[in-house]
């Protein structure tokens, strides 16, 4: 690598609260692969970071909590985010989609650096892992749906999704479709994967895969 060139940076967040949960194995899985691919990596918890929900930003404060600080200086300066969560109900846990919810604060045209915030979220290449009691590959539909629009919203790249069985506190190391070594790859092959996602107007070659 060209040393004026920085490396890429991926950020981890999970959304459970349990540190030796699934979604928190799954996560660092994740961590393993970025760090045999050489890219620079973090993981943060966001119940570390978030204590309240969106308010409205006409007559209230945001919550005294650390939300900027996670997505101001730890977010937006990533080129990639992988976000872990357990399946609740069918959809993301509350801290997740809580992480999404608040970042109107920012990229409102309320806020003063609105533009470039809406700059510094886009081109990122986003993963996703779900822990799920359920092997139901349908039950995790509801968040894949979720992530791809938030992709689409803020032009970024759905580049991967892995799913996990387990109710006990790391059991989705026992689930037969080897999770743990896809959330590894996905770390591995988070700015390498190949991704496509055409339009009509699309230029593309005939081939999926060039020789």
């Amino acid at each position: 690598m060209n040393s004026s060139q920085q490396p890429k940076r991926l950020i981890v967040l999970v959304g459970s609260p349990r540190r030796d949960g699934n979604s928190a194995a799954l996560a660092q899985a994740v961590m393993a692969g970025a760090a045999e691919a050489g890219t620079e990596a973090s993981l943060h918890f966001l119940d570390d970071y978030i204590s309240g929900f969106l308010t409205d930003e006409r007559h209230a404060v945001p919550p005294a909590d650390r939300y900027g600080e996670l997505f101001l200086e730890h977010f937006l300066p990533a080129d990639a985010a992988v976000f872990c969560t357990p399946l609740y109900w069918y959809g993301m846990s509350a801290q997740t989609k809580a992480f999404f919810d608040r970042s109107f604060s920012y990229y409102s045209n309320a806020y003063p650096d609105a533009e470039q915030v809406h700059q510094r979220m886009s081109g990122k290449r986003i993963g996703l892992t779900v822990a799920s009691e359920e092997t139901y590959p349908g039950g995790a539909m509801g968040i894949v749906h979720q992530i791809q629009e938030f992709s689409r919203y803020s032009h970024c790249e759905f580049v991967g999704m892995v799913q996990g069985a387990g109710n006990n506190r790391g059991e989705v190391s026992r689930d037969p479709r080897n999770p743990l070594q896809a959330a590894r790859d996905l770390g591995r092959e988070i700015f390498t994967r190949h991704y496509s996602d055409y339009r009509m107007d699309t230029p593309r070659s005939p081939q999926v895969w060039q020789d």
